[in-house]
């Protein structure tokens, strides 16, 4: 592995930063597994606490599946949930430590020794979690596709509907494929200044 850091390219920063908008609408062109598998393979290589990867990613193809996800989606989310090429559930796995003993070799007995409490395990999970759906949005733009993420859904009938087991806790709800027609508002949304976000102890 190269050790040599270079910035990216200002065209890549654009792509994943500057010029990159939530889509509301999406074209019907299908987003393959490839693509999927491509931006997991992004996804999986951001860092997280003792290397856990406890974001889980359930795709919803089929129109069934599809049609039971959108009865839990808020109004204003339900006709574009219906109608993008690919919708994600995005969720925290509250169980991640069955597998962090072979992802954290240095330290196999983290799982045991740090999270053996479930309100523990939970935040864990929930926030590491959360830090790979960031990365998992900017995935997707770097493969050439648009998200349209959402957190309007009911949470506990959506939980019910698709792990009844309580072991995937849903955070986010995602759209992906190529932005549609009026896919984002004319104006991209006031940003706070530099100013009054950063300080300096």
């Amino acid at each position: 592995m190269s050790t040599s850091l270079r910035p990216l390219s200002a065209t890549g920063m654009d792509l994943l930063f500057r010029n990159a908008r939530t889509a509301s609408t999406f074209t019907n062109t299908k987003v393959t597994d490839a693509q999927i598998k491509q931006i997991y393979d992004l996804v999986r290589n951001g860092p997280t606490s003792f290397n856990g990867q406890h974001l889980r990613i359930v795709l919803v193809r089929t129109k069934e599946a599809r049609e039971r996800l959108v009865h839990h989606m808020i109004e204003p989310n339900q006709a574009k949930t219906s109608a993008a090429p690919l919708v994600a559930i995005l969720a925290a796995d509250l169980k991640f430590t069955e597998h962090l003993a072979e992802l954290y070799p240095p330290f196999p007995m983290a799982g045991d020794l740090f999270f053996s409490e479930a309100p523990v395990r939970e935040e864990e999970a929930i926030f590491n979690a959360s830090i790979q759906i960031g990365y998992f949005i900017l995935a997707v733009r770097a493969v050439g596709l648009a998200a349209g993420p959402m957190g309007g859904f009911d949470a506990e009938g959506l939980a019910k509907e698709f792990f009844g087991d309580g072991r995937f806790k849903p955070l986010l709800v995602c759209n992906i494929g190529k932005p549609g027609k009026d896919a984002w508002f004319p104006d991209r949304l006031p940003r706070l200044d530099y100013k009054h976000a950063v300080s300096t102890l």
